[in-house]
């Protein structure tokens, strides 16, 4: 069910009969209510005590002069609502302070937009992969702010968002979504959160936002169990032989990172000058993790020896100074399944 946020504006015109002048004419008052709070505004109009009608909001009767009020009252309406619509489609907050400042026509401050803070952070990071962040580290984001955006377009029908709408209440329901329509595990649920979290970061550093609306809303992850191949389980796969040789790439991948420990980014981004000798006269691994920076080296056991050998001596197709031939991470997984 989607969620739609409250947007309640009510709009009432009436007589004032307390400020009736001379002639016992009364001036004609429009309130605005907005979330309880309340604006009024003289519309320069005047009526009859007896002439109003308390129940229609409009003046009596048919003649020229009550149906010139009443056409300018529908105005001053239409106007009204053509102000909510206006704010509401700009994505901002509809309070009291925001319409009285739309009616009277002074300059609200230009609101800073939730996906253009995404925007211009993943922009940044984009320019910075292969310096200070990885290729996969961007993929996250990219995959934060579109979940970001679905959400939007699911709770309010929009495409971007005031960052001062920011509450706990959307956080709270920002977690739902991920996890009942986008059936993320917890742990995944987490991850996009603290994702989302930063660029919160940023508008509150920046003083956009002047409230953190995670405050209170606790974020921690669950221990889980990792199952692990046992060796008659290994054995099956490396004795298993496909018919399409990709298959068989995609199975020779797999068992060189069981024998080395490294992660898939690691052996994607693996080249042969990192292919070395160690001080034991042996064949040995030395490069660097993606994820953490840090300086790696790594003995090749017999198997692992056995597959680097294959593909230095049987190439499959260009791949330039990459050891192995590589698929992408969503190939892989889906290849492996």
């Amino acid at each position: 069910m989607q969620i739609i946020m409250s947007t309640t504006m009510s709009v009432l015109f009436f007589a004032r009969k307390s400020m009736a002048n001379k002639l016992n004419e009364c001036p004609i008052y429009m309130r605005i209510t907005i979330s309880g709070e309340r604006f009024e505004v003289g519309t320069k109009r005047f009526v009859q005590a007896d002439e109003w009608s308390t129940e229609a909001s409009r003046v009596k009767g048919t003649v020229s002069s009550s149906k010139s009020i009443n056409s300018y009252l529908d105005t001053l309406l239409s106007k009204a609502y053509a102000h909510q619509r206006q704010i509401l489609n700009e994505g901002r907050l509809l309070c009291l302070h925001e319409f009285k400042c739309r009616w009277h026509g002074i300059p609200t401050q230009t609101p800073k937009m939730l996906m253009q803070i995404f925007d211009d952070h993943n922009n940044r990071m984009e320019t910075l992969i292969g310096h200070e962040f990885s290729p996969l580290t961007f993929q996250r984001y990219t995959t934060a702010k579109k979940h970001t955006l679905d959400f939007l377009k699911w709770k309010l029908g929009v495409d971007d968002i005031d960052i001062k709408k920011l509450d706990y209440e959307f956080i709270q329901d920002f977690e739902f979504w991920l996890k009942s329509v986008r059936r993320c595990q917890h742990n995944t649920v987490v991850k996009y959160l603290s994702n989302f979290r930063k660029i919160v970061n940023i508008a509150i550093k920046k003083g956009w936002l002047t409230r953190d609306p995670f405050s209170g809303f606790k974020m921690s992850k669950r221990e889980v169990e990792r199952e692990f191949l046992t060796q008659a389980e290994l054995r099956r796969i490396i004795e298993k032989q496909f018919e399409k040789q990709r298959m068989n790439q995609v199975r020779d991948i797999f068992l060189f990172c069981c024998y080395t420990g490294l992660a898939y980014a690691d052996v994607q981004k693996l080249q042969t000058d990192e292919l070395t000798i160690g001080i034991d006269g042996e064949k040995w691994i030395w490069t660097n993790r993606k994820k953490t920076g840090t300086s790696t080296r790594i003995p090749l056991l017999p198997p692992a020896l056995k597959i680097v050998n294959e593909y230095l001596r049987n190439p499959e197709g260009p791949r330039k100074d990459k050891l192995f031939p590589v698929l992408s991470n969503h190939k892989m997984n889906d290849y492996l399944k």
